[in-house]
């Protein structure tokens, strides 16, 4: 079979989570990393052939078949464009873009470029989302009514400690929308099958005034975010993200006129699901990842090689289950309803 050499854009979330996860990913090589601060040391700790500054001449500079951008949101079309550009295999991370304007201009050159494009919403590879989704295709829930998904964390609550930086900054596409609701759009287009026909909904920022270990600094981005979204058909969303509260939770139901399907827990990658009606409820198995002995290097691994699997479905066949450009170009337009929509 053959391996694929990929490089990884950003050093944070892409050194953290993707890079362990193609490590142990049997279907590629790890031969460079981007960063225009950290590369070369982080290179040469994890035995990584080849560092650079940005993904242009990381592209440029070494035999690639694929890129992951795991940059910071406002260096993702850039990072895309750069790969696209010398005719890679493309995995972006969320948020797509800052714009709606800027996923359009993505999506548009991966279609001119005919590579493998996805983006990096691997938890729709968690089983009990994996199992509502189904249920929902094949007619177990019917008619539906309802999608409600709420995520609620401590992270940003007034106590928190987060260090200043890009991610506190608006302008940059920092805060809650673009980090954490994007998930949670893309998991409800997807379990309903669709892009909503409307929507509405607000941005909060509860704590602006915020400490780190330097001192007192100001954010600029929000800490909760809230949408309302109409699918038609009497069926609806209610999704929500805070980030202020003092439990962590997270519930996806999906609420049908026959029975609803619910699965919650403490966090997105450990609930139970549930099938209830009027006479009972049941607790669902779901069959646990094919990579579930790598979860202790980090929960997001095991959901990200099932995403590279698909991935390489869609280079070496060019029909899988990865999520597409197209389907990030939906969440955009979503996310610049309620607010998050930066100019560039």
């Amino acid at each position: 079979m053959k391996t694929y050499r990929v490089g990884i854009s950003g050093a944070g979330f892409g050194v953290k989570a993707h890079l362990p996860a193609l490590l142990a990913h049997p279907r590629f090589e790890v031969v460079a990393l981007a960063s225009p601060s950290s590369a070369k040391t982080i290179a040469k700790e994890r035995n990584i052939p080849h560092a650079f500054a940005g993904t242009a001449e990381m592209v440029d500079g070494c035999e690639l078949d694929c890129v992951v951008v795991a940059s910071p949101p406002f260096a993702h079309r850039d990072d895309v464009f750069a790969a696209l550009d010398g005719h890679k295999h493309v995995l972006c991370e969320k948020p797509f873009a800052l714009n709606v304007e800027e996923a359009e201009e993505m999506l548009a050159a991966a279609l001119d470029a005919q590579t493998a494009c996805g983006l990096a919403h691997e938890f729709r590879f968690v089983p009990q989302r994996m199992a509502i989704q189904q249920l929902v295709a094949n007619g177990h829930l019917k008619p539906l009514r309802e999608i409600e998904i709420t995520q609620l964390a401590t992270f940003l609550s007034r106590e928190g400690r987060r260090n200043r930086g890009w991610w506190f900054e608006r302008e940059r596409g920092g805060g809650v929308a673009g980090a954490l609701m994007s998930h949670v759009i893309d998991s409800a287009n997807w379990t309903v099958g669709r892009a909503p026909k409307s929507v509405t909904g607000f941005l909060r920022t509860a704590n602006p005034q915020r400490t780190d270990e330097h001192g007192t600094f100001t954010s600029t981005v929000d800490d909760g975010t809230f949408a309302l979204l109409d699918y038609g058909d009497g069926l609806i969303g209610r999704l929500s993200v805070d980030a202020t509260t003092a439990v962590e939770s997270f519930t996806l139901a999906v609420h049908a006129e026959n029975r609803t399907a619910v699965a919650s827990g403490k966090t997105i990658v450990d609930m139970t699901l549930y099938s209830i009606d009027e006479e009972e409820t049941n607790e669902l198995e779901c069959k646990p990842s094919p990579y579930a002995k790598f979860t202790s290097i980090n929960p997001n691994v095991p959901l990200l090689m099932e995403l590279y699997d698909e991935w390489i479905k869609q280079i070496e066949t060019g029909a899988s289950a990865l999520p597409t450009f197209e389907e990030g170009l939906e969440t955009q337009r979503v996310l610049a309803a309620i607010g998050y929509s930066i100019p560039t």
